[in-house]
């Protein structure tokens, strides 16, 4: 009771890459309220869901398996987790801003009538004075994320009702295993108590899932590019760059909105975080909308003509000039010295 929940998205019997960074946030906020973290695992074939979760501090994973629930459909998962959290009480449940995490959020939330805040971008605990009715609340979930198009950060808060819900994205928060001997507790719950027979009336008959050609999230480093490249045709430069020095091509939402880049390359908070070892921002202004998406980066380097771009703040190096002069110069002695 009043412990914090993630739900776990498998594909294959493995746990996905968001799922895990929930866990690795989920722990951190789990030692600040003193209580458990509790993961719930859906499908079938989930014999390996435990050594893969464990060592990321997981206490207690409930377990539905079930060959009905794979793949994913709202009705049954919907029915699980409304009566799972009603027998548990979660104060917190978190889920991957996902398309499955998108249909099933709203879903469970409104049926337990408790509030979802999407697409967070960080979460964090803290307390709440509310002056009009003098109540002080303590250790509530603060569910942060852009709003209004990204030109503002909004904290949000629940004071009241419960579980407090949010669906993050991916890519925001860090994976990091917490102990690699870590053991926690299986509850093995039968499916039959949680779901009826009604909830099975959809099927999957055929699935294809078709994988991203682009890997920005992995790529260890990245050219990225803004506005500032001033037509596509110029933003081809960045793909010979890439190519040159084995990197993978970014942009800003600027550029994306331009024509200049596919959506899927996109970085920032409406796009996809990033933290490459090195990142090349070309024609980039650096408003905080980007930043968020790539302040984590271990090496950055601004190429831009405007001295007072917000982006060379954070640079770790800046090239004061022309992208379409800078960038050639770059490809050429980076040929010449690789030899």
């Amino acid at each position: 009771m009043n412990n914090l929940f993630v739900y776990l998205e498998i594909e294959n019997g493995n746990v996905e890459d968001v799922s895990l960074e929930l866990l690795t946030k989920g722990r951190s906020l789990a030692n600040k309220l003193n209580c458990q973290l509790e993961a719930v695992a859906i499908g079938s074939q989930l014999n390996k869901v435990g050594e893969q979760i464990f060592p990321y501090g997981v206490d207690i994973l409930h377990l539905f398996d079930d060959v009905r629930l794979f793949p994913y459909t709202s009705l049954p998962h919907t029915s699980i987790l409304v009566k799972l959290f009603k027998e548990e009480k979660p104060q917190i449940a978190l889920m991957g801003a996902t398309s499955i995490g998108r249909d099933l959020g709203p879903r469970v939330s409104s049926a337990l009538f408790s509030g979802l805040t999407a697409d967070c971008t960080s979460l964090e605990i803290g307390d709440h004075e509310e002056k009009k009715e003098g109540k002080i609340y303590t250790n509530l979930l603060y569910q942060i994320r852009p709003a209004f198009g990204g030109n503002i950060v909004a904290t949000i808060i629940n004071p009241d009702n419960r579980p407090q819900m949010a669906t993050v994205r991916e890519g925001v928060m860090k994976k990091a295993i917490c102990d690699a001997d870590y053991k926690g507790k299986v509850i093995f719950h039968e499916v039959a108590k949680y779901v009826s027979d009604a909830d099975f009336a959809i099927s999957v008959l055929k699935r294809h899932i078709e994988s991203s050609k682009i890997n920005i999230k992995g790529a260890p480093i990245i050219v990225a590019g803004g506005y500032g490249m001033g037509s596509k045709e110029n933003f081809n430069l960045l793909y010979d760059l890439a190519n040159t020095i084995g990197a993978e091509v970014g942009a800003s939402r600027a550029a994306v909105d331009a024509g200049y880049a596919e959506h899927e390359r996109q970085i920032g908070q409406t796009g996809v975080t990033v933290r490459p070892k090195l990142y090349i921002a070309c024609g980039i202004s650096g408003q905080i909308q980007h930043i968020a998406g790539m302040q984590d980066s271990s090496l950055i380097i601004a190429i831009n003509n405007d001295p007072n771009a917000p982006i060379n703040t954070i640079a770790d190096y800046v090239i004061t000039g022309d992208v379409e002069k800078v960038v050639p110069k770059m490809i050429k002695y980076y040929k010449k010295n690789s030899k």
